[in-house]
């Protein structure tokens, strides 16, 4: 979460300098306050009045020609992160050797807060014994390294070496500074259940799994332990511990495994389920089969009557008014629940969008307008935060 932190942005001298103004941006975007150095070389590739724009703060340029006094340690103390992006072997091989020749070398070596480098260079000069030796003394002192990654280099070459993206930066940087969330476990279950009515069909419901699966972003982006328990067949980030199931039965079992101390269940598990499946796919031919249901156990209940129980956010996806989630919200006990009508254009199955009502113990609802489900994802979480803190 980079919301109100410091950010100081390194820029070297790479062509990659380029895509370091778009880094800037998100940066920005997040919530952060951003600052830039640039090396000379850098200002060989972008210019410096592209990041005073985007910044709203000239770039700092030169050791000796700022308006600090001593800007290489007053912007050391003043970050809360710096990034460098791109990261040349000659600036790493500087840093990894203690030698503070320029601004940048000279601000790394002076701050006491993660560093974060994303080198970009030719596939040779990445794969050199020098520089294989200085990125082990860098992640030595505890520094953190991104990518590079394979692609398209200068000059129009190709392979290992391009610079990581500005969003992986940006969400390396959310890990690193973490959150509110540093200590606690969240437990998010995501998509609907399949329950088999043969091997080959089953019973289940419309629910893609995006919801939860962006509350678990959201979540790890702020600082939490995530367990992501999830039928979906979705991108997860890789901090979260990932737990596949397809069936209600398997994901008793898996959230059972769990011992958070938030419980976001935003799956869609089946109410009912075949009573007994077939052990072979039943043939049309034989006419309509008769399938006794039977009912599919109650997670939700199951979290909420633990001891001690987690703070526990329910989700009611309906098809009507607000009253009946308000009394769902009543008799599940939930702290808080999460409705919204799938009906609703944008608020249905499978869209990037949702439409909630945010409903808390006492029946107070919160009704937010259509939102990406990943903006749900933080207002939900800013909500869950809040509770969380009124109760100590």
């Amino acid at each position: 979460m980079l919301q109100g932190r410091r950010v100081l942005l390194c820029v070297t001298g790479g062509v990659a300098a380029y895509k370091s103004a778009y880094l800037a941006r998100r940066l920005v975007e997040a919530g952060a306050t951003v600052r830039v150095e640039m090396t000379e070389s850098a200002l060989e590739f972008v210019g410096a009045q592209t990041f005073a724009a985007i910044t709203g703060e000239h770039p700092f340029t030169a050791l000796f020609a700022a308006d600090l006094v001593s800007p290489h340690t007053e912007l050391a103390r003043w970050a809360d992160l710096v990034i460098v992006a791109p990261a040349t072997g000659a600036t790493i091989g500087r840093v990894a050797n203690g030698i503070s020749e320029d601004l940048v070398s000279a601000t790394i070596i002076a701050t006491t807060v993660p560093v974060l480098l994303a080198p970009a260079m030719h596939t040779e000069m990445w794969e050199h014994p020098a520089t294989e030796r200085n990125l082990e003394t860098l992640r030595g002192f505890g520094y953190h390294i991104i990518g590079p990654e394979i692609g398209a280099l200068a000059g129009g070459d190709s392979g290992m070496g391009r610079v990581a993206e500005p969003e992986e930066i940006v969400v390396a940087a959310g890990d690193i500074l973490g959150g509110e969330g540093k200590g606690q476990k969240v437990l998010v279950t995501a998509g609907g259940t399949r329950e088999p009515v043969d091997p080959v069909r089953y019973l289940g419901n419309r629910s893609s799994g995006k919801m939860g699966h962006a509350i678990a972003d959201a979540a790890i982006r702020r600082g939490y332990d995530v367990t992501l328990v999830t039928t979906a067949d979705l991108p997860t980030h890789p901090a979260a511990k990932l737990i596949r199931v397809e069936t209600a039965e398997e994901m008793l079992a898996a959230v059972a495994g769990v011992e958070p101390h938030v419980a976001i269940m935003a799956a869609a598990v089946a109410d009912f389920r075949p009573k007994s499946a077939a052990e072979s796919k039943i043939p049309r031919a034989d006419g309509l089969p008769s399938i006794e249901l039977t009912e599919t156990p109650d997670i939700l209940a199951s979290v909420v009557q633990r001891h001690p129980r987690p703070f526990t956010v329910g989700f009611a996806a309906e098809t009507g008014g607000v009253e009946r989630a308000v009394e769902k919200a009543r008799k599940k006990d939930v702290d808080l629940l999460v409705y919204n009508d799938v009906t609703e254009p944008g608020s249905g199955f499978g869209t990037d969008t949702n439409r909630v009502v945010l409903i808390d113990r006492s029946g107070d609802t919160e009704e937010l307008p259509l939102l990406a489900k990943s903006e749900v994802a933080e207002r939900l979480l800013d909500r869950v935060a809040a509770a969380i803190g009124e109760q100590g």
